[in-house]
Protein backbone atom coordinates (compact mmCIF):
# COMPACT_ATOMS: atom_id res chain seq x y z
CA UNK A 1 0.00 0.00 0.00
CA UNK A 2 3.38 2.54 0.74
CA UNK A 3 4.33 2.15 -2.55
CA UNK A 4 1.11 2.57 -4.01
CA UNK A 5 0.42 5.77 -1.89
CA UNK A 6 4.10 7.29 -3.27
CA UNK A 7 3.35 6.61 -6.90
CA UNK A 8 -0.03 8.71 -5.99
CA UNK A 9 1.81 11.02 -4.52
CA UNK A 10 4.53 11.95 -7.00
CA UNK A 11 2.33 11.05 -9.79
CA UNK A 12 0.25 14.23 -8.58
CA UNK A 13 2.80 16.15 -7.85
CA UNK A 14 5.13 16.35 -10.91
CA UNK A 15 2.86 14.46 -13.79
CA UNK A 16 -1.04 15.57 -13.45
CA UNK A 17 0.59 19.40 -13.35
CA UNK A 18 2.08 19.32 -15.98
CA UNK A 19 -1.29 17.89 -17.81
CA UNK A 20 -2.71 20.55 -16.29
CA UNK A 21 -0.34 23.17 -17.50
CA UNK A 22 -0.86 21.98 -20.81
CA UNK A 23 -4.24 21.78 -21.37
CA UNK A 24 -5.24 24.77 -19.42
CA UNK A 25 -2.50 27.06 -19.70
CA UNK A 26 -1.41 25.89 -23.47
CA UNK A 27 -0.58 29.08 -24.86
CA UNK A 28 2.20 29.26 -21.85
CA UNK A 29 2.39 25.95 -20.18
CA UNK A 30 6.00 25.36 -19.96
CA UNK A 31 5.92 28.60 -17.58
CA UNK A 32 2.61 27.51 -15.90
CA UNK A 33 4.50 23.60 -15.08
CA UNK A 34 6.95 26.06 -13.48
CA UNK A 35 4.84 28.23 -11.32
CA UNK A 36 2.94 24.90 -10.55
CA UNK A 37 5.73 22.94 -9.21
CA UNK A 38 7.34 26.35 -7.39
CA UNK A 39 3.96 26.08 -5.43
CA UNK A 40 5.47 22.88 -3.44
CA UNK A 41 7.72 25.41 -1.74
CA UNK A 42 4.51 25.41 0.44
CA UNK A 43 6.30 22.35 1.83
CA UNK A 44 8.50 24.56 3.99
CA UNK A 45 6.08 24.94 6.75
CA UNK A 46 7.43 21.28 7.64
CA UNK A 47 10.58 22.61 8.62
CA UNK A 48 9.25 24.21 12.07
CA UNK A 49 7.48 20.93 13.02
CA UNK A 50 9.60 18.37 15.11
CA UNK A 51 10.18 16.14 13.65
CA UNK A 52 9.78 18.01 10.32
CA UNK A 53 8.60 14.50 9.10
CA UNK A 54 6.45 11.76 10.38
CA UNK A 55 4.96 9.53 7.74
CA UNK A 56 1.51 8.85 10.39
CA UNK A 57 0.92 12.96 10.18
CA UNK A 58 -0.95 14.32 8.37
CA UNK A 59 -0.28 17.45 7.00
CA UNK A 60 -3.45 19.10 6.38
CA UNK A 61 -4.73 20.99 9.57
CA UNK A 62 -1.21 20.39 11.38
CA UNK A 63 1.31 22.79 9.63
CA UNK A 64 1.02 26.52 9.34
CA UNK A 65 0.70 27.14 5.32
CA UNK A 66 -1.63 23.58 5.27
CA UNK A 67 -3.60 24.59 7.59
CA UNK A 68 -7.86 25.22 6.91
CA UNK A 69 -7.46 28.97 6.92
CA UNK A 70 -5.02 29.34 4.55
CA UNK A 71 -6.98 26.96 1.78
CA UNK A 72 -9.64 29.19 1.98
CA UNK A 73 -6.73 32.29 1.03
CA UNK A 74 -5.70 29.73 -1.65
CA UNK A 75 -9.50 28.94 -2.64
CA UNK A 76 -9.84 33.31 -2.80
CA UNK A 77 -6.19 33.56 -4.99
CA UNK A 78 -8.45 31.51 -7.55
CA UNK A 79 -11.13 34.49 -7.87
CA UNK A 80 -8.10 36.59 -9.26
CA UNK A 81 -6.52 35.90 -12.74
CA UNK A 82 -2.99 37.09 -11.35
CA UNK A 83 -2.79 34.61 -9.04
CA UNK A 84 -4.92 31.52 -11.04
CA UNK A 85 -2.20 29.63 -11.50
CA UNK A 86 -0.49 30.34 -8.29
CA UNK A 87 -4.19 29.11 -7.12
CA UNK A 88 -4.40 25.71 -8.39
CA UNK A 89 -1.11 25.20 -7.73
CA UNK A 90 -1.85 24.86 -3.98
CA UNK A 91 -5.30 23.68 -3.89
CA UNK A 92 -3.90 21.23 -6.07
CA UNK A 93 -0.64 20.50 -3.72
CA UNK A 94 -3.68 20.26 -0.29
CA UNK A 95 -5.53 17.86 -2.00
CA UNK A 96 -2.33 15.81 -2.82
CA UNK A 97 -1.86 15.56 1.10
CA UNK A 98 -5.31 15.15 1.91
CA UNK A 99 -4.96 12.11 -0.08
CA UNK A 100 -1.93 10.64 1.34
CA UNK A 101 -4.14 11.62 5.10
CA UNK A 102 -6.57 9.04 3.95
CA UNK A 103 -3.93 6.68 3.48
CA UNK A 104 -2.21 7.48 6.60
CA UNK A 105 -5.23 6.42 7.98
CA UNK A 106 -5.50 3.13 6.73
CA UNK A 107 -1.73 2.56 7.16
CA UNK A 108 -0.46 3.94 10.30
CA UNK A 109 -3.37 2.26 12.90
Amino acid sequence: MEIIQKVIHYFLHFVFPLGIAFVFFRERWKQAYLILLLTMLIDSDHLLAIPFYHPCRCSIGFHPLHSYFAIVIYALLFLFSKFRIVSVGLLMHMATDYIDCIFITHNCK
